[in-house]
């Protein structure tokens, strides 16, 4: 089939990375050990959904041909059942022939930070890290909380996690952007209807031979006592780091190790990671303004609603998918938001 769908590529690619893995030092670099690990996974993960699909094809034409022959019930009721299955690997395929962009198979990291509103908003951004650390849980991401502040009264002023998996980038891009709730406050004694912001913006994890050169003279760094989940327990010493590059105002923070010099090479590496992509932004503007287009979809835009009264109702406002099930897209079913906003783009 060729392109996203060259099995024969794929399967050379996981002949290559198997024989990597089978040579005796492999694992003396975990990193790059954990990278190639990954890659080979979500590989044969892909090549799973296009055999399972095959496999459906050639089973729904044997029986549609017995069908016709006997009309027996029970075997049309195989029938459906096979023709659903066929379905559910048809659009994981799709999904997948989606995820083609550069960065897609890359881990993330995903920020999350609450808007104007005070404790509303602090509260209203510890929801949105439940929801997307749950449908990590359920959808076998692993993720590793790399800077997390507490709310003065209630929820969390800032939140960071590293998001690793099948496509983390592809998958959790999309969800990039600002995020409106609105329900009645539990901070409000008169039960009044609140509206509260925060926004979300993912960055893929690049790795070190990214080629992006940082002035040490361009850079603020403040260490400062650990705070918050995982925070306070790990350290009270002066193991966080908070690192500023000066010339795009661009900070980010670390406080998951107990060393600082380890929370320092982490930050440094977020930092990369920012300031690249923010370069792959400019370019990709910069290509669009000459195609005479502008980009769909940019971080400070509002992408999606989760009203909690007076109905129940959470709808995106780019591919307008919605649904009543407002409790559940909170416990982490976010799946069906990802996939609409990926087949837009």
């Amino acid at each position: 089939m060729g392109g996203h769908f060259d099995i024969s590529k794929k399967n050379s690619e996981i002949k290559v990375l198997e024989d990597e893995m089978n040579i005796p030092n492999f694992w003396d670099d975990v990193e790059h050990a954990n990278q190639v690990n990954m890659k080979l996974t979500n590989l044969k993960k892909e090549i799973s959904s296009y055999n399972k699909l095959n496999n459906s094809i050639n089973s729904v034409k044997e029986l549609v041909t017995m069908l016709e022959e006997t009309k027996d019930e029970d075997l049309y009721n195989e029938v459906t059942s096979t023709i659903d299955e066929l379905n559910k690997s048809s659009n994981e395929l799709e999904i997948a022939s989606l995820l083609n962009k550069p960065y897609d198979s890359f881990n993330c990291f995903l920020e999350i930070h609450p808007g104007a509103g005070g404790t509303e908003s602090c509260d209203w951004a510890s929801m949105l890290y439940r929801m997307y650390t749950r449908f990590c849980e359920k959808n076998n991401y692993t993720y590793e909380v790399i800077d997390y502040e507490d709310g003065e009264e209630a929820g969390i002023k800032s939140v960071t996690i590293l998001i690793k998996g099948f496509y983390a980038y592809g998958y959790f891009k999309c969800e990039t952007g600002v995020h409106r709730l609105v329900r009645i406050s539990p901070f409000d004694s008169n039960s009044r209807r609140h509206t509260s912001f925060a926004s979300v913006m993912v960055t893929p994890e690049f790795d070190d031979n990214i080629d992006i050169n940082i002035n040490d003279a361009d850079l603020k760094i403040d260490v400062y006592h650990s705070s918050g989940a995982g925070g306070q327990s790990v350290n009270t010493s002066n193991s966080a780091v908070r690192i500023t590059h000066l010339p795009t105002k661009t900070v980010v923070t670390c406080q998951i190790e107990r060393s600082q010099l380890k929370n320092k090479e982490k930050a440094m590496q977020m930092l990369k990671s920012k300031l690249y992509q923010q370069e792959l932004a400019k370019k990709e503007e910069q290509l669009s303004n000459v195609k005479g287009k502008t980009l769909e979809i940019n971080f400070g835009s509002q992408i999606r609603n989760y009203v909690l009264e007076p109905y129940k109702l959470v709808k995106d406002l780019r591919s307008n998918y919605e649904t009543s099930q407002a409790d559940k897209v909170l416990d982490g079913d976010i799946m069906p938001f990802i996939e609409s906003v990926l087949k837009i783009k």
